[in-house]
């Protein structure tokens, strides 16, 4: 396994674990673009731009796309999250050079306004499917509430106003801002060929002209508050949580996903046996949200409306305990096993290892190996759990809950 890097001299970063025993390979273009780096009023753009990418390019139709990933007998996709879209396909190491000069490819798409047109109606019934399915839209308006004026408080998705008024020209303008080569990095995994690689790269996007566009990075100042939205409709009671937590640069982020693990693991955790298992919720779960200069723990719920008060008690008492008494070394080990038996099953295929690569390098910068994380989640003491908990207590989160539910008691 050896990890390469290279730069084009119109900035295009290239970086690529490369395993020469592996079977197949893993290609990406890692834009670091996002919710976060849109204003109100071009809201959702990000994401728009992930589908109208695939709807043809100077020299594809969007047939051609489907059709030349398909002859390769690709898996490939597309994200948008609030800070990056990724393009990604897996495919034969055979089809390097084909795969890179077809996602090359589409990095550079037409945006003709009839495309744009049509897929505004796919987005705004997305949008409509979203607000109509549980939890109908609350964890985006907790989201708000939480990061309040921060860039991190927009939807991915956009609302409907600011999709229904957006136009093509600012769909252009937003992409030659935000998809210049110095903000795009090339990431491949498994059998890769790096030269062919960076040759290949060269030759489909050394052309791309180059636009500096940075990204601002305020420090989040999450609010607390306590919210009730009624949905008559709604046969369960939902709730969202979040709260403050480590951010992507800081070494306190393997604590807190230990510490969540602990707390709010989908099974054999004290969440699940407190109030899963017993009945008394259908879900109830803690996960630990890392992004650039912000960070968050977030508990979703869901549950009868008649256990809703009940629960939303429970889930504050178990936070309080953890805190003025901590978490066992029984439970710091179960964890730890838990989440490196994840990290190893995850990187067992390239596909699984390009994520990884690639986000451990727009996000700092840096490379990590498999082997590197397993140390780090190994390393972590009661101490350092303990010291997360103080930290970012969980006992002052900004709670959404949306059910038939029209009032409901705070758990503070």
């Amino acid at each position: 396994m050896e990890f390469k890097t290279a730069k084009l001299k119109n900035g295009l970063e290239i970086v690529a674990e490369c395993d020469d025993a592996a079977f197949s390979t893993a290609l990406g273009f890692f834009v670091n673009t996002g919710a976060r780096d849109e204003t109100d009023e071009v809201s959702g753009v990000s994401h728009f731009l992930e589908h109208m990418v695939f709807k043809g390019t100077p020299s594809r139709s969007a047939e051609d796309v489907n059709r030349e990933f398909d002859e390769m007998g690709a898996h490939y996709n597309a994200f948008t999250n609030e800070e990056n879209t990724v393009y990604y396909a897996a495919v034969l190491p055979e089809y390097l050079p084909s795969t890179v000069r077809l996602l090359a490819d589409l990095m550079r798409p037409s945006l003709r306004v009839e495309d744009f047109d049509t897929e505004k109606k796919v987005i705004l019934e997305e949008i409509k499917m979203y607000d109509d399915q549980p939890p109908f839209g609350v964890d985006e308006k907790c989201r708000a509430a939480f990061f309040g004026n921060h860039p991190l408080s927009r939807s991915v998705l956009g609302t409907a106003a600011s999709v229904g008024a957006l136009n093509a020209d600012q769909m252009r303008q937003y992409f030659e801002r935000r998809y210049s080569p110095r903000n795009i990095v090339l990431v491949g995994s498994g059998r890769i060929d790096f030269s062919q690689l960076c040759e290949t790269a060269e030759q489909c996007c050394g052309s791309w002209p180059t636009v500096e566009e940075g990204r601002p990075l305020p420090p989040a100042v999450p609010q607390a508050g306590f919210h009730v939205v009624c949905k008559d409709t709604a046969a369960q009671e939902y709730a969202i949580m979040m709260c403050s937590g480590p951010t992507a640069s800081d070494a306190d982020r393997y604590a807190a996903k230990i510490l969540a693990t602990v707390l709010g693991d989908d099974s054999g955790s004290r969440l699940y046996w407190e109030l899963v298992d017993p009945g008394m919720a259908e879900h109830c779960s803690l996960h630990h949200h890392e992004y650039l200069n912000a960070g968050m723990f977030l508990t979703y719920m869901s549950c009868d409306p008649e256990y809703a008060a009940e629960n939303l008690k429970r889930i504050a008492g178990i936070y309080q305990n953890a805190i003025a008494k901590g978490i066992t070394q029984a439970e710091l080990d179960q964890a730890k096993n838990k989440i490196n038996s994840r990290v190893v099953l995850g990187s067992e295929r390239p596909r699984g290892r390009l994520f990884n690569v690639g986000a451990n390098w727009v996000q700092r910068r840096e490379y990590r190996s498999v082997r590197n994380d397993l140390d780090a989640v190994e390393a972590i003491t009661l101490k350092d759990v303990a010291a997360v908990q103080q930290k970012y207590p969980l006992t002052q989160p900004t709670t959404f809950v949306v059910g038939p539910l029209a009032e409901i008691s705070s758990a503070a």
